[in-house]
């Protein structure tokens, strides 16, 4: 239940910054959360040209160049406060006495370790780690670590792309697809509007109060089933692991055609799909017969399984303010207001593929209409005011650590993008700190999606099973568009 960033100003004048309230609440010891953002290069990294570019562009945003500094007074409340960057403090280049046997491995085991020490509360809240490591599909690693009271992911992903600019023409900004007009739907009069628009007010109104009483319901009481991917308490405490997987867009979007969908409905469907087969795998190897194999259905009735959804209550700082923000000092919001939802998954075998799509786009639609997620927003702002950041924080944990994952999806650039000279061949953030054993994030870049898997090696210890799982059940889906006649393409 923890609000967005807020509508604090990115501007470099005032000396002194309040903390929204979520950044009150993401400082808080039982809600203390990082943002990781792994890059990938297509040539090797170079630290001064990298710490060049950073001077003319994050250095100049308020957040980036800021310290957490304590009031004089009986409360003790924090504020960011401007200071002089010192980036051999932020900007680390670890040597290498020898070439990894295993890179992918090597670049895992790093980011990993970085993510178990805190970052020094004296300096602004941010670092990058470049690497110079070869691995199996980039020519070197660049990790970002930021605090999650920095921003949140949606606004410090548009951050970091207005720090990039496309590899054809240096001078441009990339591109973001444009969002999705809705088309309001046909109707045969005036009568027919009327009935329609106050059976859309009331089934609003119904799905609001029904996902409210949900939520309260999942704070109180109600739990996700103790399945073999679901932490347990404590796990927001334990040493995760980033993996990452990159699959055809284009794939994607033949299903989203074909079966008059969308992305996210595609992607929640190939989610419950490889989650569905993944955990069928870990039921059959925790059974005692003999004649145990994956084909068979080990999967317990009505599981109950849901996701922790962050969403945008107003529409993402555009990148060209941002980039005008740095370049020319710029007034521009800083921040989303954010609010939760609960997305409920379907897990079980389906004897047709699509049905995992079909059944995505039923949620979703449903989720869609619905004010759950701006009215955890203001509950949160009202918990805030009430019981305080420890409180409400404790609250928040509690309804999130009741659920068994967080699910994310973000769009990314259409064309090729350079950060500070240096082509990308992949985008992959995710999030650490929240009481979960998995984060699963999709990122587009051009004509690929990366999957991203943070995950807690003791609930998950195979995460790249898990990848297998997804990737091969998005084939699944994808050969059942083709048999089923639904589009003229081929596998």
């Amino acid at each position: 239940m923890a609000p967005g960033a807020g509508e604090e100003s990115s501007r470099p004048l005032p000396e002194k910054m309040k903390l929204s309230p979520a950044a009150r609440l993401f400082q808080s010891a039982r809600f203390n959360c990082y943002i990781v953002a792994i890059m990938g290069c297509k040539t090797t990294m170079d630290p001064e040209v990298i710490k060049a570019g950073l001077t003319q562009t994050l250095l100049k945003h308020p957040r980036f160049s800021s310290n957490l500094v304590a009031n004089d007074n009986k409360f003790g409340r924090k504020r960011w406060v401007r200071t002089t960057v010192n980036l051999e403090d932020h900007v680390f280049v670890p040597s290498f006495d020898s070439v990894p046997e295993n890179p992918d491995q090597f670049v895992e085991d790093y980011i990993s370790h970085i993510t178990t020490t805190p970052l020094d509360p004296a300096k602004p809240l941010w670092e990058l780690h470049l690497l110079n490591v070869r691995t199996s599909d980039a020519e070197s690693v660049g990790v970002f670590r930021i605090h999650h009271s920095v921003g949140d992911g949606a606004s410090l992903m548009s951050l970091l792309l207005a720090c990039t600019r496309q590899t054809s023409d240096p001078d441009k900004l990339p591109t973001l697809p444009a969002p999705a007009k809705r088309t309001a739907p046909p109707g045969s009069g005036r009568v027919s509007r009327v009935l329609s628009a106050i059976w859309s007010a009331v089934t609003l109104i119904w799905n609001t109060f029904v996902d409210v009483m949900v939520f309260v319901a999942t704070i109180l009481f109600l739990k996700d089933t103790k399945t073999p991917i679901k932490g347990s308490n404590g796990v927001e405490l334990n040493t995760k692991r980033f993996v990452h997987r990159t699959i055809s867009l284009d794939h994607i979007k033949l299903v989203k055609n074909a079966t008059n969908t969308t992305i996210n409905d595609v992607l929640l469907g190939v989610t419950q799909a490889g989650l569905s087969r993944y955990l069928n795998r870990r039921y059959c190897q925790n059974a005692k017969d003999e004649g145990a194999n994956e084909k068979k259905n080990y999967l317990p009735k009505h599981i109950r399984l849901s996701a922790t959804i962050l969403v945008n209550l107003r529409p993402t700082v555009g990148i060209q303010a941002l980039a005008d923000m740095m370049a020319k000092n710029s007034k521009t919001k800083w921040g989303n207001w954010i609010g939760y939802l609960l997305l409920p998954f379907n897990i079980s075998l389906q004897d047709d593929p699509l049905d995992y799509v079909r059944r995505a786009k039923a949620i979703i639609d449903r989720k869609k209409h619905s004010f759950e997620a701006i009215c955890t927003y203001f509950c949160a702002q009202l918990l805030l005011r009430i019981l305080g950041v420890e409180l409400t924080a404790a609250t928040a944990r509690r309804a999130i650590s009741s659920t068994t994952l967080a699910f994310s999806n973000m769009i990314g650039p259409l064309e090729e993008v350079s950060f500070c000279g240096h082509q990308l061949t992949y985008l992959a953030p995710s999030v650490y700190g929240h009481p979960h054993a998995l984060t699963i994030h999709f990122q587009s870049y051009v004509d690929k999606m990366t999957i991203v898997l943070a995950v807690d090696p003791n609930v998950i210890p195979d995460p790249q099973q898990l990848l297998d799982d997804l990737e091969d059940s998005l084939k699944l889906i994808q050969e059942a568009v083709v048999k089923q006649g639904l589009t003229k393409e081929t596998v």
